[in-house]
């Protein structure tokens, strides 16, 4: 449930028209943390909704967006189409930067499964402007070579059970040249299912987030 004075609203993200839901704090923000999820997801997706409200509970505006249009979803090929996704991304972090209410704020990413990797993309394209990257469950491999180029400080977190993307995201931690960590949740498999697990997600976060945007700010 969200905090008493919590306030969501719907918004576009112009120009490409893209719905999504800015949250934010009861308190003046600290920050803002823009999210992408992953493939068959969208902007309503519970888990990355979960993480929203304990964000702004800790003080933290949320922008959840929907990475493609409806008629663009349908395609299959666009939901894995990395560089397509952190196009979407970068465009919705130079709307934000454009929005009364949180243009002066430091940003981060939140990214999960696929998004975690368009998320690390943008992050590479953005340069000093992301204060902070967080991946669920997340398939850094997938943002290639970008990794190298992200200087956003890096949080991977992993289920324990999710064997092959843990993996992968233990290669990915050894490529990356910035601040990066790699957190395993025991007993986690992907969706972060199991009681407790995503509790342990929100507190890896919350704290990543809240070091780094402050630092930022």
């Amino acid at each position: 449930m969200a905090a008493q004075h919590d306030r969501e609203q719907a918004v576009v993200i112009s120009p490409l028209g893209l719905e999504g839901t800015l949250g934010l704090p009861g308190v003046r923000p600290k920050g803002v943390v823009i999210f992408a999820h992953g493939s068959g997801s969208s902007r309503f997706s519970p888990r990355n909704t979960y993480v929203a409200v304990a964000l702004r509970q800790a003080g933290l505006a949320t922008l959840l967006f929907d990475l493609l249009t409806e008629s663009e979803a349908a395609d299959r090929a666009n939901v894995f189409d990395i560089p397509l996704l952190a196009d979407r991304l970068v465009a919705a972090t130079e709307w934000a930067r454009q929005f009364d209410r949180i243009r002066s704020l430091p940003i981060g990413y939140f990214g999960a499964s696929t998004g975690a990797a368009a998320a690390l993309v943008a992050a590479a394209r953005k340069g000093g402007d992301i204060a902070a990257v967080v991946s669920r469950g997340g398939r850094p491999d997938l943002a290639g070579a970008a990794l190298v180029d992200v200087r956003a400080p890096t949080l991977l977190i992993v289920g324990g059970a999710d064997i092959d993307v843990l993996a992968l995201n233990r290669s990915a931690l050894g490529r990356l040249r910035c601040e990066a960590r790699l957190e395993t949740v025991p007993g986690a498999t992907h969706l972060f299912e199991e009681p407790g697990t995503l509790e342990s997600v929100v507190k890896l976060a919350r704290e990543w987030f809240l070091g780094h945007l402050a630092t930022a700010a």
